[in-house]
């Protein structure tokens, strides 16, 4: 997507015609800060993932890909590093997925 995570909330929000009160109450949050999140200004608590996904019958794979990719996408562009940070990345999941089918253990 084309849009932050808080962005994305906003947009379930809209869409499904919600007051920023009648969300915040599903989400327990007040409705101040779930416009902070909606607007950029605070992070959405990941722990409120499955109370969003429950709320709106998401997908949580496709959910979690959203919020985590906004999270990945932030730091990078915060820090300012280079596209390869993501390919390097994407490498070092294989590594680690191929260190947890040999040990069956993976210890982070």
């Amino acid at each position: 997507m084309k849009e932050t995570f808080g962005e994305y909330v906003k947009r379930l929000r809209t869409e499904n015609n919600l007051t920023l009160t009648q969300l915040a109450a599903q989400l327990d949050l007040d409705s101040a800060n779930l416009s902070k999140i909606e607007n950029g200004k605070r992070a959405f608590d990941e722990k409120r993932l499955i109370k969003l996904a429950n709320f709106f019958k998401l997908n949580m794979d496709k959910l979690k890909t959203e919020f985590f990719s906004d999270l990945i996408a932030k730091k990078i562009y915060q820090t300012k590093c280079c596209h390869e940070t993501l390919l390097l990345a994407e490498e070092k999941i294989k590594y680690l997925q191929q260190k947890e089918i040999k040990t069956g253990v993976l210890n982070l």
